[in-house]
This record gives structure tokens, sequence and C-alpha cells, in this order.
């Protein structure tokens, strides 16, 4: 082989190991979990999931096959899809988005009981006494804007408590008076993480261009009140904290003061 062959093999087999080293990345780089990624019910916590799910597809096509196939203007609406390259989900993995298929809530769950590897699960769909119903699914929780939202400008609409399936419980419709006019109301939705089962017909249901409620997973949008912090009169968060260490302390600069001095601080008491 000439040096001029030689040369050019060199540069194809350079070139093709770069283009196969991004391959990979970027399949490496879509397999990592998500964690804005939306799951079916009875998911297991996203890393766990990932770690579990085989990426068989059966909750998919149990979703597709269910009985309560949902018709929207004539057209057939799924539900769950596997992850394909460009989704921003891992290869393979079941998920959904709300805006345009949410969860319809079949009481069968038929995409749970598919699952041969526990990465969908009915622990994740009990409630405290132990029983298994799709009211119980924690896929998310809803969140809303009232920049975007058209109930809190003082318009009439009530789309996403509508829509929901757990109506006066995980939405519910707060009154206020409309001080502008002084002749009428806001209807306000008001979600209640609590009966919230993440299922996205709200979203769905929306009427503005962008959905003014979205659907995120909990792990991501809810807070956590760690154990330093304890609902006195509920015997439930009691439980919670009832082997938190007391040692834990927390330093800032205002811990440095008392609470006197935080409280009075700025304040001049002889105006």
């Amino acid at each position: 082989m000439d040096r001029r062959n030689f040369l050019a093999n060199l540069i194809q087999l350079s070139a093709a190991a770069t283009a196969a080293g991004a391959v990979v990345a970027g399949f490496a780089e879509e397999n990592k979990d998500k964690p804005l990624t939306l799951r079916p019910p009875g998911a297991l916590p996203e890393k766990e999931f990932i770690k579990t799910c085989i990426r068989c597809g059966l909750c998919v096509e149990a979703c597709k096959n269910r009985d309560n196939k949902m018709i929207v203007n004539g057209k057939e609406i799924d539900t769950l899809y596997l992850a394909a390259p460009g989704d921003n989900a891992p290869i393979g993995t079941p998920f959904f988005i709300p805006r345009t298929g949410p969860c319809f809530m079949c009481d069968d769950i038929p995409c749970m009981y598919a699952c041969p590897t526990g990465a969908l699960t009915p622990d994740m769909c009990k409630n405290e006494k132990g029983e298994v119903a799709i009211d119980y699914a924690k896929m998310g929780v809803a969140a809303i804007d009232p920049s975007s939202c058209i109930a809190f400008w003082g318009l009439q609409c009530t789309a996403c408590y509508r829509a929901c399936p757990e109506m006066d419980k995980a939405i519910t419709i707060e009154w206020k008076q409309n001080e502008r006019t002084g002749k009428h109301a806001y209807r306000i939705p008001v979600v209640h993480e609590e009966y919230c089962t993440g299922c996205g017909m709200c979203e769905m249901a929306c009427v503005t261009e962008k959905p003014a409620i979205k659907i995120f997973p909990r792990e991501v949008f809810l807070g956590k009140a760690g154990d330093r912090y304890v609902k006195g009169w509920d015997v439930k968060d009691q439980q919670r904290v009832k082997k938190a260490s007391t040692k834990t302390t927390t330093k800032t600069p205002w811990s440095e003061k008392n609470p006197l001095q935080n409280l009075n601080e700025g304040v001049n008491w002889n105006e």
C-alpha cells in the first residue's frame, strides 16, 4: 500500500471511530434517567425504574388494547409510548405526554399488571389500608401557573376541574371576590397533591395555547420538610420523624442571632 492510500484509509478509520463514539455517547446519554419523564401508574422511583424495566413494551401493548379506548374528534388517543431516540427519555422505556395523551385511569390498570419485572408494581398504587386502585396512583402532580391560567384573570373557566377524575378531591374550586369589578367572582382551581394521581387529564383539557396546568413527577416538583419539621397535631407526621436524630442543627448567618434579633431586625420602634 502506498503512502497516499495508507493516509486515506487512516483518515476513514478515524472518522468511523469518531462517528461510532458519537453514536455510543448519544445512546448512553439517551439512556440516562430523565427526572421529568412521566411513567405509567405503579412505576418505581425513576432510578429504580430504569434498573428494573427491561424495555419489553408489554405495558404499552396493554394500554393500546385497553377496553376503555378514548376517541377525541374521531381519533383514538394512545397514552403510553416506548421512547425512541430524540424523545428525551431512556430509549425503550414507557412514558406519556399529558397534553396529547393522558392516562385515562383504567380501573383494571392493564399496563401495570402486564409488567413482568415489577418496574410497574401494585405496591405503588396502594392506600394506607393496602388496597390497590388506580385512584391511589402517583404518576405525578399537577401545578398551576397563575399568570397564564385565565381563571385567575376572572374568566369563568373550570376546564381542568371538570376534567379531573378525582373532582372535588384532587382539584377543587375556590371562590374569591373580584375586587376590580365588585360584581363578579374568581373561580380559582386549587390542586390538592395528596389526591392528585398525575393522570394529566387536566393538562389535556386546559384551554390555553400552552397549558396553564402541567403535570410534573412528584419527586421533582414537591418540596420536602425533612426530619426537622413536624406537624405536631398530626399523628401520622409524628410517626414520620419518630426515629429522626435530635442532634442535627442548621447553621446559617441568621442562626448566630437569637430569634428576637431576627424578628426585630430593620424595625424602628420609635416611628
